[in-house]
């Protein structure tokens, strides 16, 4: 029997895409005249802050998006401020250092009101190692390391809605109930897209707490569970409907290979450097959250509008 023959897509926004890809490449989009540059007194005893969250990372921006060293990213900002004629003072780089370790990110998103289609993966970014060259003409020197990046993406914005941070030890399944939980309790979720991986009991009912439709692939050995709760109730019907139907046939009429778009953020993500910059793991997390934060205004700014074409 012959496959079916693969799919054509047409871009329907070609002009205000391609307009998108230009602006990205503008300092300015990075750059708002009001933003709160000092810091407010706390009130709490010892030196007061001078600078805002929010200017801080503004500078961790600029080192994240050029993958300058810091020194040079504080040059970087003072020549900005200047261009865009404005008199604030820059932090040297010891105190954005400094702060970097404790810094809350802001990382701008949309909220859905048609309600969120979460698509959830993982990816590890390196923080230790040689070149794949180097390795493999003279050997390792040292064992790799690296830093596992779980990620839940809107799949009709395609902007990053979670993030956390762990080592590469940690599995994918039991950070799940994590990333759902930085989703808004009054913001309805739909479903929540992932691969086998997630085909455990405890995802499955975080997933059903929400109210939430999980589609995520039951294990080629899985068998049925005891129906305690609504996330194995749910689960026991996907495992139904895929030995009356057929995995393939599963995965199209549910929608799961929407999930193929949370792949493609996470060669975003990996596009911004392929290493952490950061030495410690509190700064390497920070780092990790400003470049979600990046591909959140790349996105804002214009997706691509594809349809299949009949």
């Amino acid at each position: 029997m012959n496959k079916p023959p693969r799919a054509k897509y047409k871009t329907q926004n070609w002009k205000a895409y391609n307009a998108a890809l230009k602006r990205r490449g503008g300092l300015m989009i990075w750059l708002d005249k009001n933003l709160k540059w000092q810091a407010n007194p706390n009130g709490k005893p010892g030196r007061p802050a001078i600078f805002s969250e929010g200017a801080i990372q503004f500078c961790l921006t600029i080192k994240t998006l050029f993958g300058l060293a810091l020194r040079q990213s504080i040059g970087f900002v003072e020549s900005l401020l200047k261009l865009a004629g404005l008199d604030w003072q820059v932090p040297d780089f010891s105190t954005v250092c400094r702060r970097q370790k404790r810094l809350v990110v802001e990382i701008p998103a949309r909220v859905n009101p048609a309600g969120l289609h979460l698509l959830v993966d993982s990816t590890g970014i390196k923080i230790m190692g040689e070149g794949e060259w180097k390795t493999k003409k003279h050997g390792a020197e040292y064992r790799r390391q690296w830093r596992k990046v779980h990620l839940g993406i809107d799949a009709d914005t395609l902007e990053i809605r979670a993030i956390e941070v762990t080592g590469s030890k940690v599995g994918d399944a039991e950070m799940l109930p994590e990333l759902l939980d930085q989703i808004p309790q009054n913001e309805p979720l739909l479903s929540v897209s992932g691969d086998g991986i997630y085909d455990t009991k405890v995802c499955h009912e975080a997933i059903a707490g929400r109210k939430a439709v999980a589609i995520i692939p039951t294990r080629k050995n899985a068998r049925r569970w005891k129906e305690t709760g609504p996330g194995a109730r749910a689960r026991n019907e996907i495992l139904r409907t895929t030995q009356r139907l057929g995995r393939s046939i599963w995965k199209t009429w549910s929608g799961y290979h929407r999930r193929s778009l949370v792949e493609t953020k996470m060669r975003c993500f990996k596009l911004l450097g392929e290493r952490v910059m950061a030495r410690d793991f509190y700064r390497q997390v920070v780092e990790l959250q400003v470049r979600a934060a990046i591909l959140n205004r790349f996105t804002y700014l214009g997706t691509p509008d594809t349809v299949r074409v009949p």
